[in-house]
Order: C-alpha cells, then sequence, then structure tokens
C-alpha cells in the first residue's frame, strides 16, 4: 500500500475521532437531541443507537434510515446514543412519555426494555434491530446478514492463499455469531479443508483492540478478514492495509474506507426498511411481529469494490454471484 492509501485511512480515522468527540459533547449538554423542532401533531420518530453514527457501518445506517424518514415523511426526529443497559429502560420511556409514535432501538440489546417498556405505552410502535422477540406493539427487524456472509465467504474462497481467514467481532451476540457461520460456510464450500479464526473484542468502539485481534489472526496465517465490530471495524481495516491481506466491509458500503484492502461489502438496506416501517405505522398499517429482510425482497447485498474487482478471479466472482441467485 502506497502512502496515499495510508493518508486515505488516517485521514476518515480522524474525521471519525474529530465526530465522536463532536457528538459526545452535544450528548453531554443535552442527553436528548431532537433533529427537527416537535409539534403537537406531527408524526414523531426516535432513534436510539449503542454507538456512535459515525461508525461508517450498523449506527451509521440506522441515521440515514432517520433521516430518510425525515425528509420523506416530514416526521420530527430524534436521536440518543446509549451505551448502558441501565439507560435502555429510561430513554425509551422518555420518548414514549413525550409521545413518539415509533421508537427504533438499534441492536439486540434493546429487546427486553422495549418489551417492558411498551406495556405501559400501548400507542407506541418500538422495533428493535436484531431483536428476538414481539409483542403487539413491539417489532423484531432482522436482516439476513448471514446471506451477504456465505457470498463474502465464498469470494475469500477464491482470493485465500493460505487457506486461513479471520473473524473480528464487537460482543458475541446471536447476531453475529450468525454472521460469522454465515461466512464460515462459504469459505469452506470453496476450501473445504480451510480454517477460521473469531475473535471478540467485547465492544465495539475499540479500534485499537480490534486491530490488534487482527494483526494476531494475521499472524496465523490469516490472508483475508471480515469483521462485525461497528466503529471497532476500522481497525481491523488499519491492520488489513498495514499486512497487505484483504478484508471485507459489513453493514453499509464500506470499499471506500479502505479501497486497496477492501474486496467488497455485505450491504443491508437498513435505511428503506425503516422508511418502510415508518409510513406503515403513520398510515396505520403496521402489523408488528418478526420481521425479515434478505437478498430475495433486495434488502441484502454484496457489492464489490471496482477498484480491486480485476484481483478476483472471475471464477470466484461467477461462484459467488451463484451463490446470491441461490437465495432468491
Amino acid at each position: 500500500m502506497d502512502s496515499s492509501d495510508l493518508d486515505v485511512l488516517a485521514k476518515w480515522k480522524y474525521w471519525v475521532v474529530a465526530v465522536v468527540l463532536f457528538a459526545s459533547t452535544l450528548l453531554a449538554a443535552c442527553n436528548r437531541q431532537s433533529t427537527t423542532p416537535a409539534t403537537a401533531s406531527a408524526f414523531r420518530v426516535a432513534l436510539l443507537t449503542p454507538g456512535p453514527i459515525s461508525d461508517a457501518g450498523w449506527n451509521a445506517a440506522a441515521y440515514e434510515g432517520l433521516e430518510l424518514i425525515k425528509s420523506k415523511l416530514g416526521a420530527d426526529t430524534a436521536l440518543v446514543q446509549t451505551t448502558s443497559p441501565a439507560d435502555f429502560e429510561d430513554s425509551m420511556r422518555d420518548f414514549a412519555s413525550r409521545g413518539f409514535d415509533l421508537v427504533f432501538a438499534h441492536g439486540f440489546e434493546f429487546t427486553d426494555a422495549a418489551l417492558k417498556v411498551a406495556r405501559d405505552f400501548p400507542n407506541t410502535y418500538f422495533v428493535v434491530s436484531s431483536g428476538s422477540a414481539s409483542s403487539h406493539n413491539v417489532a423484531s427487524l432482522t436482516f439476513k446478514v448471514d446471506q451477504a456472509a456465505y457470498v463474502e465467504g465464498v469470494l475469500a474462497g477464491g482470493v485465500s492463499k493460505s487457506g486461513v481467514v479471520g473473524a473480528i467481532g464487537g460482543i458475541e451476540l446471536p447476531s453475529i455469531k450468525l454472521t460469522f457461520e454465515g461466512f464460515r460456510r462459504g469459505f469452506l464450500s470453496v476450501q473445504p479443508k480451510g480454517r477460521m479464526l473469531i475473535s471478540y473484542t467485547g465492544n465495539f468502539n475499540d479500534v485499537g483492540a480490534a486491530k490488534e485481534a487482527a494483526f494476531a489472526q494475521i499472524s496465523q496465517g490469516a490472508d483475508v478478514l471480515v469483521h462485525n465490530a461497528d466503529a471497532a471495524g476500522l481497525g481491523v481495516f488499519e491492520a488489513a492495509s498495514e499486512k497487505h491481506v484483504f478484508a471485507f466491509g459489513t453493514f453499509t458500503n464500506q470499499n471506500g474506507v479502505a479501497p486497496d484492502v477492501v474486496l467488497a461489502s455485505a450491504v443491508t438496506s437498513t435505511p428503506q426498511a425503516f422508511l418502510k416501517i415508518a409510513t406503515e405505522v403513520k398510515n396505520h398499517q403496521f402489523q408488528p411481529g418478526m420481521l425479515e429482510f434478505g437478498t430475495e425482497d433486495g434488502m441484502v447485498k454484496v457489492v464489490i469494490n471496482p477498484k480491486l474487482e480485476s484481483r478476483i478471479p472471475k471464477a470466484a466472482i461467477d461462484r459467488a454471484r451463484k451463490a446470491e441467485q441461490a437465495f432468491h
């Protein structure tokens, strides 16, 4: 990798840190941030995220969805970042008590709090991303990212020379384990004798920890890495860049974050799903339940990095496309 590529990555990291610090200052000054002025009769939608919306991944996609709802439906919107489980219930209760029609809680960890608060606020809908339960006014929204991860695994099988790949996650959640299992199955479908290393850092924000975990896997022979670590995923890309191995992006198109190492990204249409749900809630058509979106309805796909497409054997791309079509 040349100095200009490292400069791109360094500038991106600097931007992330600056935005996170700025967001932290705003949150300290005002724990509840409204993105539009509230009016008594307006449709109102809130978002809770477990990490910064500057992560270029999981939380950024949710925020893009909130902004889409504001622009398309004219909704009053609000956002709060809450990482402590002790604050989950209070944050949801606060939005519901202020008359919000819909609250998106963007993470599996919000499930229990949503179910509890929803019983006291039957007129507010709660939607938990990667949630594990539902009720009359609670829905769980799941993207079949494991489908896209499988396709990425197929691509990894076509480019790995060592036969060893690595995966770095934040917290060991069922949804993340499922994603890594999809990647593993795709990889082994091409290299049956291959090996996959898996590490968890314990949080989604420690870039340094993710970088060290990636270095450790590379030292064990991994020449292709995948992450599901939100903001900490930057550390995986940094390690891949420094050690000249390939990597894959998750949830948003991260091909441009480290364009010389990210082969492809597993992209979910989180903004479109959020808009669909919000539209149904506003029109009194929403039916809570266990909601799933995947490649079959165009909500999950793999986007190959055009800058690196020539580095992937044509046979590997053909296998990947065939695997993706099989999910339709």
